[in-house]
């Protein structure tokens, strides 16, 4: 048999994610949300991207990602675009009239099932102060999108660790998919 058609096996279970066998590959499994997330590309009325930064453990490293959670996690049923927009909420005080999923892939396929949705908000009101729920402490920055890049970098030489999605997410500000600029 090959890896494709031998069954898992869970060798651990915790809270949140699980660690499978099949064959010889291991691999992580979320234990909720069916492991999709969402990452969500987010533009000010007034043209500025929006960034969160916070400490994540697994790195012991401040990072800076856009906002980003999991789909499914609070309510089963939830759509990606309910999913991003509560997110967007939670994270940086931001909602939005619309949410577009514009790609869904994993994030990384030889250690986790785990897949991202990127997700284009679009009709931007701030509506509160953000920074997460209790368990989390995020800072939003709101950075003019054509500095976007070079603020990203700075943050880079000063020590933060940077989610790669952000070059892609920046990417699909002024993209779509195809390659042809966005109208």
């Amino acid at each position: 048999m090959d890896k494709k058609t031998v069954a898992p096996q869970t060798v651990f279970e915790g809270k949140y994610v699980r660690m499978v066998v099949r064959g010889t590959w291991e691999y992580v499994e979320r234990t909720h949300a069916d492991g999709l997330a969402a990452i969500i590309i987010a533009v000010t009325p007034d043209d500025r991207v929006v960034f969160v930064e916070q400490f994540r453990v697994p790195l012991q490293a401040p990072t800076i990602e856009m906002p980003a959670g999991l789909v499914g996690d609070i309510h089963a049923d939830e759509s990606i675009e309910l999913s991003a927009i509560r997110e967007l909420e939670e994270e940086t005080g931001w909602t939005a009239d619309r949410a577009e999923v514009l790609l869904v892939g994993p994030t990384s396929s030889g250690l986790t099932s785990e897949r991202i949705a990127f997700v284009r908000a679009t009709g931007l009101r701030k509506i509160g102060e953000g920074g997460g729920d209790p368990d989390e402490d995020i800072t939003v920055h709101e950075i003019p999108r054509p500095e976007a890049a070079a603020w990203l970098t700075r943050k880079l030489a000063e020590g933060y660790e940077l989610d790669a999605k952000l070059w892609a997410g920046l990417w699909l500000i002024e993209h779509n998919l195809d390659g042809s600029r966005r109208g």
